[in-house]
């Protein structure tokens, strides 16, 4: 019984580690220092750029849970490009921070970028 209870309570301690280190949310910086506010709200992923080039700019909007620490989302937009156009994205979480990769016409035109996570 003492195993057994044992057992669980490693289980659960490991399960919550888990989930605390999946956690995405916090402060991002890009390679060109705009720091990113990265958040899950109502199971979707919001990235907004809370000071560098363009204070208040959200470059990914809504995105899904697509599985462990994969997000995607079709509502990807980037600082440099023309405020309409929107991409394919998908935001992969590993370590002390993320890669973001936005996607056009298919998958043919791609571009990413690494944060680290401040």
């Amino acid at each position: 019984m003492k195993i057994a209870k044992f057992a669980v309570a490693i289980l659960f301690t490991a399960g919550m580690i888990g989930q605390a280190a999946a956690d995405p949310g916090g402060m991002y910086q890009r390679s060109n220092g705009d720091k990113v506010k990265v958040s899950v709200s109502g199971g979707r992923l919001y990235c907004k750029i809370v000071s560098g080039s363009q204070p208040g700019f959200e470059m990914c909007h809504g995105m899904a849970n697509a599985g462990g620490s994969v997000w995607k989302g079709a509502n990807m937009k980037h600082p440099s490009m023309p405020g309409m156009m929107t991409f394919n994205g998908t935001v992969t979480f590993s370590g002390g921070g993320l890669t973001i990769k936005g996607c056009a016409v298919g998958e043919s035109m791609c571009d990413s970028e690494s944060w680290t996570r401040i």
